[in-house]
């Protein structure tokens, strides 16, 4: 694909009315997927005296080819990938945001919030040096996304991998040095963590449930669940039950037949939507642990059934795999 590059020529004196639709993270799938909608034209109007003075580029390669791309961005947009600008002492310009899932409520950010599901007007009022963009982003996304500023969309051989995805991202902010040492103090707390769960649980099996609050079906997340998977049972040498070990989807609806086959010792369970706290969520979770069909699982009968705030486990970034790694040593460890 040919070279893409962006030139800000002032002031937008016309918000688009683009509007972009997705599905959210807390459904059955692992990313926020989204597509854009009939897009209205940019138009972009500007004296002399606002035209900025060009700053260095770069050419960098994306999921969709050659973009140009500032070499020092300043204000930076990582949709749904906050947790990795965070994780390198950079705070991102806006915060992704759906209505029907939420926002990573644990990176605690002091940033507007942009609707994906809505209009384009807050991520054209921030401004963005630099926007990076994942698997949600298609083509037509893309192209809008890049009327407001440079896009990067990361390729989707790297998003699997925590590491890699952090060195990339840092890589772009210019930002390398930063890396090495985060990856560096996140290596040494594996190497630790490991050793206290081995110690606390050798074999013992751990899976990863979700709760779908909507219709109380629940998904399992195998171990090429890029939340979960890499961080659990490839890091932290973490067993997982047999069926989860062989699933080759990232995660399926576990259907009632299979429950009982379900030799989990240990079940970190997360809801969909909300928290434990709310009324309804803890009325399903208590009928759940009621149900004779899951007493028949291990983790059930022995009450190895540990609820988690889920923006941290809906993620497999850095800092959410800090905080899962706290979860761990805390309800198997302590």
């Amino acid at each position: 694909m040919a070279r893409r590059g962006f030139m800000k020529t002032g002031w937008i004196s016309l918000i688009a009315a683009a509007m972009i639709t997705v599905t959210g993270c807390g459904a059955a799938g692992e990313q926020a997927a989204g597509n854009a909608t009939t897009e209205q034209p940019v138009q972009a109007t500007a004296t002399p005296s606002e035209v900025p003075a060009e700053k260095e580029t770069r050419v960098v390669t994306d999921g969709f080819g050659e973009v140009e791309i500032p070499t020092d961005p300043k204000r930076v947009s990582a949709l749904y990938r906050e947790d990795y600008l965070v994780a390198l002492g950079v705070t991102p310009i806006v915060q992704y945001y759906n209505p029907m899932w939420g926002k990573q409520d644990y990176l605690k950010l002091e940033v507007p919030l942009f609707d994906v599901t809505g209009s384009i007007e807050a991520l054209l009022v921030a401004e963005p040096d630099l926007i990076i963009g994942a698997g949600e982003v298609d083509a037509a996304q893309y192209e809008l996304y890049s009327k407001v500023a440079p896009t990067f969309r990361l390729p989707d051989d790297v998003l699997a991998d925590s590491r890699k995805t952090l060195t990339l991202i840092a890589d772009l902010l210019g930002l390398s040095d930063k890396a090495e040492q985060v990856l560096a103090d996140y290596e040494a707390r594996i190497v630790d963590v490991k050793a206290k769960l081995n110690a606390a649980i050798g074999d013992e099996k751990i899976v990863v449930l979700r709760m779908n609050i909507v219709d109380k079906s629940i998904n399992i997340f195998g171990i090429h669940n890029t939340f979960v998977g890499q961080i659990l049972y490839e890091d932290l040498g973490l067993k997982a039950p047999g069926f989860a070990e062989a699933m080759t989807e990232s995660n399926i609806v576990l259907s009632k037949e299979v429950i009982p086959e379900l030799d989990a010792d240990h079940i970190i369970l997360l809801p969909s939507n909300g928290t434990w706290e709310e009324e309804s969520n803890a009325k399903a979770l208590e009928e759940m642990k009621a149900d004779p069909l899951w007493q028949t699982v291990p983790a059930f009968k022995n009450d190895h059934v540990y609820p988690v705030e889920r923006s941290y486990w809906q993620t497999g970034a850095i800092t959410a795999n800090g905080m899962k790694m706290d979860d761990l040593i805390k309800l198997l460890a302590s």
